[in-house]
């Protein structure tokens, strides 16, 4: 568990998906550091990922949509979401990520509409 927080932490992220092979096996996490922690101690750290990593995992396929994907990582209460074709990880999605790129959509139809409003 050391050497996937240090991950986590080096690369400013807040989870990453446990794979084996080509499929998810889980989801490990800030709060899976955290619960482990605060349960074990320190000893935690020597633990493996996959005795504390959430699993199984929620995916979503390629062609879920963004509002699909939002409302199910509200619902299940997960921020983090592998993107699997096919029994295969082909992504891997934060809540941010669909955020971001609403906020960005809505602008940009905001724009559109204001370009209109202006060009009648």
């Amino acid at each position: 568990m050391a050497e996937a927080v240090a991950l986590l932490a080096g690369h400013r992220i807040g989870a990453v998906p446990v794979v084996d092979g080509d499929t998810v096996a889980g989801i490990f996490s800030e709060r899976d550091v955290i619960y482990c922690l605060e349960r074990d101690g320190v000893a935690a750290l020597d633990r493996k990922v996959s005795e504390v990593m959430t699993a199984p995992a929620i995916t979503v396929p390629p062609d879920e949509s963004v509002l699909g994907a939002l409302a199910l990582m509200t619902r299940r209460r997960v921020r983090h979401l592998p993107v699997v074709d096919r029994g295969k990880v082909v992504g891997f999605i934060s809540i941010g990520d669909l955020v971001k790129y609403r906020i960005e959509r809505i602008e940009s139809e905001a724009e559109a509409m204001r370009a209109y409003i202006q060009a009648v």
